[in-house]
């Protein structure tokens, strides 16, 4: 504040009344949102039970390192279950969006193979789902262009991600691919012809802006019949693990477990987790978050409820607790991997699961680029 601007009390002036006003009531209809998308979400598992076949479902990751035991709870296991209803499960390798905070492709390629190996060991079969990556797909990518006809700038630059990385940037000059990340997610679900996309609720605003570019193209360029199907939003019981430093899990800060951790190597992270300095262990995530967190790891290996791990642990504090969740892991993730080491040691196979994957995305991408071509007037 500058010093010649006068202090009053009293009221705040209108203005502010009003913004603040204006940010209630969005936050009110984001609440309200997110219960209608939780609704539509247990109608639609009661759809997968019945018709799994009906369902076209696109997720997947950013190949930026190794996938770890956040990316298991969180996505893996669902992509297994959906696979094994009988849904048709599309798994994207996101490589451009690598590059939109790297300057050099080196290593990159090792990590594509390393998450296409993750999915794998985490029980995915080629047979029944789908992986493949952004750059093999040309026909997905040249879907922006139009897509990009059918938003403003100020509708992209609203959305969470966008704001998020530029906050994060420090106002420091982000990439025109960063800025059109949005947009892109929309390419890969609609190229595909996906009505369905797993996420959890930080993830909402992207679906919407894929579900207004569905709903304006079949309104501009389709009118007589809508060739775009809104995608809907699938939200899970997705748990909330925080990293090992008791900070967002993420590779990038170096707080996870990775997938492929040798069991050593899970005994001294674990043995390095922040804890607190009370000796009775309870599940207390408002309170406790660290001690909270260990736990959950525990109970979500083990499969039993995080109150009866902190319960089994009592008195015996923090080295007792990390005893614990250390063998819980290292015992849930032993088969995976096993087979993740196998299939590292075939990067023939990894490679054909690959290109078979982008095959059938090109053929799918190719195809409805074509039509979109046809309802653009663009034959020519």
């Amino acid at each position: 504040m500058s010093q010649s601007a006068p202090i009053t009390a009293g009221p705040p002036p209108a203005t502010s009344r009003a913004q603040a006003g204006t940010r209630a009531q969005a936050g009110t209809r984001a609440q309200a949102s997110i219960q209608a998308m939780a609704v539509r979400s247990a109608e639609i598992e009661a759809e997968l039970r019945r018709v799994p076949r009906s369902f076209r479902i696109l997720t997947g990751d950013r190949p930026t390192g190794p996938l770890h035991l956040g990316h298991y709870f969180g996505t893996l296991q669902n992509r297994v279950r959906l696979q094994d209803l009988g849904a048709d499960v599309l798994v994207l390798v996101a490589d451009y969006q690598v590059i939109t905070d790297r300057d050099s492709g080196a290593g990159l390629a090792a990590d594509v193979f390393g998450l296409v190996a993750d999915n794998l060991a985490a029980g995915l079969d080629p047979g029944r789902a789908t992986i493949f990556a952004h750059s093999q797909v040309g026909a997905l990518n040249q879907l922006m262009l139009p897509f990009l006809s059918l938003l403003s700038v100020a509708e992209v630059g609203r959305n969470p991600t966008v704001k998020e990385e530029f906050a994060a940037s420090g106002g420091a000059v982000m990439s025109a691919l960063m800025f059109t990340y949005p947009v892109h997610q929309a390419a890969d679900i609609l190229a595909c012809r996906a009505n369905l996309v797993p996420v959890g609720k930080d993830q909402l605003p992207h679906v919407e802006l894929t579900r207004t570019i569905a709903r304006r193209f079949n309104e501009r360029y389709s009118p007589a019949g809508a060739f775009f199907t809104p995608p809907d939003a699938l939200l899970g019981a997705v748990p909330l693990l925080l990293g090992l430093d008791g900070q967002k899990m993420s590779k990038s800060r170096g707080n996870t477990i990775p997938l492929s951790a040798a069991e050593d190597e899970t005994a001294r992270l674990i043995r390095g987790a922040r804890t607190d300095a009370q000796r009775r262990i309870t599940y207390d995530p408002a309170g406790r978050p660290e001690v909270s967190n260990l736990v959950l790891i525990a109970a979500l290996c083990q499969g039993r409820s995080p109150e009866g791990v902190a319960e089994e642990v009592g008195d015996g504090g923090a080295a007792r607790l990390k005893a614990v969740v250390t063998e819980a892991v290292n015992e849930r993730l032993r088969p995976i991997r096993a087979r993740r080491r196998e299939l590292a040691a075939d990067p023939g196979y990894l490679l054909g699961v690959l290109r078979r994957g982008n095959d059938r995305a090109a053929a799918l991408a190719e195809d409805t680029l074509n039509s979109v071509r046809e309802l653009m007037r663009m034959t020519y």
